[in-house]
């Protein structure tokens, strides 16, 4: 394999879209969008059905880019860059993209030679005048083409690129445009709609308008010079890039700043150097002035590149270039700067963070065509242009009448606080698992894989989503007995992992989960039955917590009798003692335990345990679940602060009554921390809460859901202090600062000889809470070198025989779902047996496909269960996500999950896929292949295939390493099963992605 792209010839391209178009996709899209063909707007003098479309980027570098682009409903199209260095001299660092949330990327003008990048573009043209005709998605000139070509004058006159711009103007004479022209005249029996009449149509005039590009430090007078001669000696319809640097460093820092992005590193020298805003508002009126003497539109694109410095890995190097949601302010502050200053007649194209969340508001507001490329660079992908398309619809069509000055400012303002553009204070946990990408049926439920639990999140969702609430809850409790309490304050990694997120926000899995519970709770547990008893075995459980509850609940709906013996007076611990006074409530918690009490289980309360060899010998088996029960009281200075647990437990009995005075700080940063912090505040007399804590809030542990609680109840963040001290009712900190960042992405922090006071007349700490050390070692129970219990970790078993632990003694203090997990694992092992069972609730491929590429929220209309992109019946995020389409969902006959190809020839080494592939793996370097020569075969480490011999079926295929014969519709003990039914489909349905 190499990062070079071989251009599919016009010949096979127009097959591939023909025969694909036949099984009802094209280039993997499923939703054409049809224009309206009285509805357009206008530009250059011509027709423009959607003012919008793809960035010159590598959405418009192949021709099969363009044709996915137009087929979901893009009509403008900013073609791939064009400069001196092309081909083998342009050298790019792979992988070149990093999309995952804002994006960066590495790579600037096409990687193909510059003739090649034409001849891509006029194939391109055809393909898009036979298809809009053939398929009636709009008229053959409803769409435009707008070249790209940079960096420098000298470059531009080139002949290589000076043949570019004069062909793109006329590609009459060139033999691209003959080849297809005569290809299309001698296959127009494959045509139903599609006529003589309509080829005669297609005029060689490819575009003539151009956005010119300029690298960074460009002097103004160069750019100038570029555009003048794009004006006078080329005459083409111009726009130029600006650069966001315009806005001058400070007002783009304390931007960036204010939003969140405060770790994206970059400094003054690119402000400096650019081109400056004194120096660009008479330079744009001269062009403006020119452009209208010439009978040419003039105008500015918005934005160039905003370069970054690279302080994470995200890409090889050392600067890269960032867009998306994070550029968005900023452009339309650019955006807003120039319509001010030209009392908006100043045309501008738009690009800097568009999506279907802000396309109205943008071209209302004027402002267009408008390209995008990092929500193309999504899951979803080129489909993302059907809502965008569909949202424009909603909108008057209007001609340039100039851009909206008080629309365009509102945009910037509203930017600023909108949670799509501004960054979650919490970085976003990585959303890949740890498993490795199988080369069939590779398609998961992320949200699932992360549970600890595994529930059958996207059966349940399934389920509430058609009001079946009992059947849900069924679902839900036969791997989580306590769903009351999970569906309040579980800590929801799922909703880490939830494709969702690279779409706007997660599918709010835990509240769905709460709504089945509350909705079929009533009529289930009048069905619950306790299982019959079928061992003469018995099992106590010290502990009535999460972990607690759900070993007993799992022992006995195995068939042994379980006793739970817990110290309080009611079953629940820490959600019933610590966390229920104001964020749960008792009823929701008894509703759980209920659940349980349901199977049999016996429950003793008020009782504490300290002997278990006297348990021993009445029960057969022994479950510990006592918790991180012991107190992890801080001294500071010799004086001991309030510990967080016994503070909240305290707060539930009193009601909130707890003498604490006015000031009260919290030093801490988890969960617990923040319950503290909540509490608190809510406690009577309190007036004022800080939050201690030695790093910023965006490092704390706490989840983001957590913090903005925290900053929703008024608390304030005292971020980079090391408490030291109490005296006189202060708590005396050291100050922090942040040093370089670690290759986690956590900066470091040191300390500084400046002091800092906090008002506290009350210091609790919530550090964390320790292991009950003592009462294991007196019950001759092994402990490891940090006090936590040894356990064999398959069975929990400690190393007293018979003895088992869950929760939080073994791993530390742990999430309740985590330990529901650990009383489960326990009870497999004594009972000997798995409750595994899957709900495997596969969602119809047209309800999925329907839902994937539209940005939603949820509202009354749009529920969580309609959001959920069902990735345990389709997942194809790496096909979505490809540029070039060269990962490829094909349907194998006898495989019910459709598979994924790669295709070698296709590829340029991105690495877009690997950023959205689910698992740990990079689908370019680990999904089956298809090759198309023995070189790229030799050349590559992947498992694949090479076709020999088309009319024999003859093929080589390497898997793991070793080459092996295979001919289609044999058997071959070196090929499995499912490896040679990719084969098999691909040489007979899918021959078209032979070159």
């Amino acid at each position: 394999m190499g990062d070079k792209m071989t251009p599919i010839p016009f010949n096979k391209l127009m097959d591939w879209i023909f025969e694909e178009h036949e099984k009802g996709t094209v280039f993997g899209l499923r939703r054409p969008y049809i224009a309206n063909p009285k509805r357009y707007y206008e530009i250059f003098g011509k027709k423009l059905e959607t003012p919008m479309g793809p960035a010159a980027g590598p959405n418009t570098q192949l021709a099969q880019n363009i044709v996915a682009s137009y087929y979901g409903g893009a009509r403008f199209f900013e073609l791939k860059t064009v400069q001196k260095i092309d081909g083998e001299d342009l050298v790019v660092e792979k992988p070149c993209i990093a999309a995952n949330d804002e994006c960066y990327n590495s790579e600037w003008s096409t990687e193909l030679y510059v003739s090649q990048a034409f001849d891509e573009y006029v194939k391109a043209w055809f393909a898009l005048k036979v298809i809009a005709t053939e398929f009636g998605l709009g008229a053959p000139d409803g769409f435009q083409f707008n070249m790209s070509v940079g960096y420098d004058l000298e470059g531009i006159k080139l002949p290589k690129i000076d043949r570019f711009i004069e062909g793109m103007k006329d590609a009459s004479d060139t033999k691209i445009f003959k080849e297809c022209k005569e290809w299309l005249a001698k296959n127009m029996g494959k045509f139903k709609k599609f006529s003589v009449h309509d080829l005669d149509a297609i005029g060689p005039q490819i575009t003539d308008s151009a956005t010119l590009s300029t690298l960074h430090g460009c002097p103004p007078q160069e750019i100038e010079r570029i555009a003048n001669y794009l004006l006078t000696e080329k005459k083409v319809n111009t726009f130029v890039k600006c650069n966001p640097t315009l806005l001058g460093y400070d007002y783009a820092r304390k931007t960036m700043d204010e939003m969140g992005y405060d770790y994206v590193a970059f400094d003054d020298h690119h402000f400096k150097e650019d081109l400056q805003y004194e120096e660009a508002i008479p330079m744009l009126h001269r062009l403006q002035e020119l452009g209208e003497e010439r009978g040419l539109e003039f105008g500015v694109k918005i934005t160039n590149t905003f370069p970054v410095d690279i302080t994470r890995q995200e890409l090889p190097g050392d600067e890269m270039y960032m867009s998306g949601k994070s550029l968005f302010a900023l452009s339309m502050s650019v955006a807003r700067n120039l319509s001010r200053d030209f009392d908006g007649s100043l045309r501008i194209s738009f690009s800097g963070g568009a999506d279907a969340f802000n396309i109205n508001e943008i071209v209302d507001a004027g402002i267009w065509p408008v390209t995008m490329a990092t929500t193309l660079l999504k899951p979803g992908g080129y489909e993302r242009f059907d809502q965008i398309a569909k949202n424009l619809e909603k909108l008057q069509v209007k001609s340039f009448r100039g851009v909206d000055v008080e629309k365009t400012a509102a945009i910037v303002e509203s930017a600023k606080q909108d949670c799509h553009y501004v960054k979650p204070i919490k970085p976003l946990p990585s959303r890949k698992s740890r498993k490795q990408v199988p080369l069939v049926d590779c398609f998961m439920a992320p949200c699932e894989e992360q549970c600890p639990i595994h529930q059958d999140i996207t059966s349940y969702l399934k389920l509430v989503q058609e009001g079946k609430m009992e059947e849900a809850l069924e679902v839900i409790i036969d791997k989580n007995p306590l769903p009351f309490i999970t569906g309040t304050i579980c800590a929801h990694t799922c909703m880490n992992k939830c494709t969702r997120n690279f779409y706007e926000t997660s599918v709010n899995i835990r509240k769905v989960k709460l709504e089945a519970a509350k909705g079929g709770y009533d009529e289930l547990i009048k069905k619950l039955k306790k299982p019959e008893i079928t061992s003469d075995k018995t099992a106590v459980i010290v502990g009535g917590g999460p972990a607690g509850l759900a070993a007993g609940y799992f022992l006995a709906r195995g068939g042994i009798q379980a006793t739970i013996i817990e110290k309080k007076e009611k079953m629940g611990g820490v959600p019933r003692n610590s966390i229920s006074g104001f964020r749960m409530n008792d009823e929701d918690i008894d509703k759980d335990v209920s659940l349980v009490k349901a199977m049999g289980v016996n429950f003793v309360n008020n009782t504490t345990v300290t002997d278990i060899d006297e348990l021993k010998k009445e029960y057969d088996y022994v479950i510990l679940s006592v918790g991180a029960s012991e107190k992890n009281t801080l001294v500071l200075d010799g004086k001991e602060t309030y510990d967080g647990i016994e503070f909240l437990e305290d707060f539930n009995q009193t009601s909130g009554h707890v003498n604490l005075g006015k000031n009260v700080a919290v030093i801490g940063g988890g969960n617990t921390a923040m319950d503290v912090a909540r509490a608190s505040k809510r406690n009577e007399g309190v007036e004022k809460v800080s939050l201690v804590y030695r790093r910023t809030k965006r490092y704390m542990p706490a989840d983001e859901e957590e913090l903005l609680m925290v900053i929703e109840d008024g608390i304030d963040f005292a971020e980079l202090l090391s408490p030291v001290k109490m005296e006189d009712g202060q708590l005396i900190c050291k100050k922090m600062k942040l040093g370089d960042y670690d290759d986690s992405g956590r900066r470091s922090v040191y300390e500084t000889q400046e002091t800092v006071k906090i008002p506290a007349d009350t210091v609790i700490s919530a550090v964390g809470e320790k292991v009950p050390a003592k009462f294991y070692k007196e019950n001759h129970i092994e402990l490891n070198e940090r006090g936590r219990v040894l356990v064999n970790p398959e069975t929990m078993e400690t190393s007293v025989p018979g003895v088992y632990v869950a929760g939080d003694c073994v791993f530390g203090p742990a999430t309740i779902v985590e330990g529901i997990r650990d009383g489960k694992m326990a009870a497999e092992a004594i009972l000997g047996k798995k409750f595994d069972h899957e709900f495997a609730t596969m969602t119809p491929s047209e309800i999925v496909y329907g839902r994937k590429g539209n940005l939603n929220e949820e509202s009354p209309e749009i529920t969580d269960g309609t959001r959920c992109l069902s990735c345990n019946s389709i997942c194809e995020s790496c096909v979505e996500v490809c540029p070039n389409r060269a990962n490829i969902s094909i349907e194998v006959p006898g495989m019910k999950k459709h598979q994924i190809i790669h295709v070698d020839y296709m590829c340029n080494e991105c690495g877009n896929c690997k950023t959205f592939c689910p698992y740990d793996s990079a689908p370019y370097l680990d999904k089956f292949t298809l090759f198309a020569t023995q070189e790229d075969m030799e050349n590559s480490k992947n498992h694949g295939f090479l076709v020999v011999n088309k009319e024999t079926g003859e093929c080589k295929v390497r898997i793991a390493g070793q080459i092996s014969d295979y001919k289609v519709g044999t058997d071959s003990p070196s090929v499995p099963e499912g490896l040679r039914g990719m084969i098999d489909t691909v040489v007979k349905s899918y021959a078209y992605m032979f070159v």
